[in-house]
């Protein structure tokens, strides 16, 4: 075989690989099983993975740098672990469409602009009461064994069933104007464009691990693993489109209970990674373990759940639809960014802070196995009670 038969041959294996990743959707409970590995990794590397603390940094620094705050952050940006792990959200979900041939820049009718900032808006507010957002404050809760993650979800269950009821209200009282029409795309360049796509998304992913390799040589590998993590979460997340809005909407809005499940599943290998990581002391139990408890996480995630219904996606799931070219969503990251940043600062001059709840880790007062079989008995029910809600459609409001 000669050279160019092998490199040609190379080509073609490379080409079929990222085909069959790009070119078809993943199913929800295959990013799942993905995501809670890559939480595990983050968890490993630095500490829980979050979300809402890069939201907040970009905050602070833009009310800083227009004069409203007297004290810069103190961090930058590109030296913020959760700042950066939220640009790799962008740019994996970015690489992923772009080679995927679904990067499109999607515009909406104008009261979606004003549904997008209103629920970003919410969505920071309640992220700063439940000290967290769907990922931080629900997910990596859950798994760190912070009740505080449960409360929130059952306040992200009736926030989601409440934006829907506004939503289904909406439909029948309130005219959109103009709906916003795709063009059609001309035959001669669409191959080509579509190659340059391609093009454009590996070229994205050789960037970030460049961008890795850089923070490396000035000896901050850690903060280079977390931008590169975080491009990793966002490649899996587009992929399977796994949204926690998703999530928590279909049950009520279709019956649809796949991505609540795909949740649920990446939950238990989370959460066991989680039991075995802090049981043996390779992190310290209490770690992730700070959301208030009882009256903040609830009430947070009860506005939240708001926001992200009408914002159209949850905090990570913002980041990674706005890496694909929704406009609506960059409305809505601005919205929850200015919003949280705000509310935190807020929360922490008006004495408010002491009254939304203290952190509390389950293990603590039930020991690891009891909890353990608690949390997997509920993933279970939970499971259970999503299949009887298809069948049934006993809470669907559609």
């Amino acid at each position: 075989m000669t050279d160019q038969a092998f490199f040609k041959s190379v080509l073609q294996d490379l080409n079929t690989g990222i085909s069959s990743l790009f070119d078809r959707e993943w199913p929800a409970w295959l990013s799942g099983i993905f995501l809670a590995i890559l939480a595990l990794i983050v968890f490993l590397w630095w500490h829980t993975w979050g979300v809402a603390g890069g939201y907040n940094n970009w905050g602070n620094w833009f009310f800083y740098l227009t004069g409203l705050y007297d004290q810069p952050p103190e961090r930058s940006p590109l030296s913020n672990g959760m700042s950066l792990s939220n640009l790799g959200i962008i740019f994996g979900a970015m690489a992923s469409a772009l080679i995927g041939k679904k990067f499109k820049i999607n515009k909406a009718p104008p009261l979606e602009y004003l549904k997008g900032l209103l629920g970003g808006g919410l969505m920071g507010f309640g992220a700063a009461l439940a000290a967290g957002c769907n990922v931080g404050g629900f997910y990596s809760a859950v798994a760190m064994f912070d009740p505080g993650g449960l409360t929130m979800m059952l306040g992200l269950l009736a926030g989601a069933y409440l934006g829907l009821r506004y939503l289904i209200w909406e439909m029948d009282h309130v005219s959109f104007g103009t709906k916003i029409r795709a063009k059609p795309e001309g035959k001669g360049p669409a191959r080509e464009y579509s190659t340059l796509k391609k093009v454009a998304g590996v070229a994205l992913v050789l960037l970030v691990l460049v961008v890795f390799q850089i923070y490396a040589w000035q000896g901050e590998t850690q903060l280079g693993g977390l931008i590169f993590f975080g491009f990793l979460i966002g490649l899996v997340m587009h992929r399977g489109r796994f949204c926690f809005a998703n999530a928590f909407r279909e049950p009520f809005m279709t019956g649809d209970g796949r991505m609540m499940r795909a949740v649920l599943t990446s939950l238990m290998i989370y959460a066991l990674g989680s039991a075995v990581i802090k049981w043996s002391y390779i992190q310290p139990p209490g770690a992730g373990v700070y959301h208030p408890y009882m009256l903040g996480s609830p009430l947070g995630g009860l506005i939240f759940g708001v926001g992200m219904i009408l914002a159209g996606g949850c905090a990570s799931g913002t980041l990674w639809r706005a890496g694909e070219g929704h406009l609506k969503l960059w409305i809505a990251l601005a919205g929850f960014t200015l919003s949280n940043s705000l509310s935190v600062s807020w929360i922490a001059g008006s004495g408010l802070k002491q009254w939304l709840g203290n952190p509390v880790l389950l293990p603590e007062f039930f020991a690891w196995q009891p909890t353990l079989i608690f949390y997997f008995a509920f993933f279970l029910f939970g499971i259970l009670l999503l299949g009887w809600n298809e069948r049934s459609e006993k809470f669907v409001l559609f």
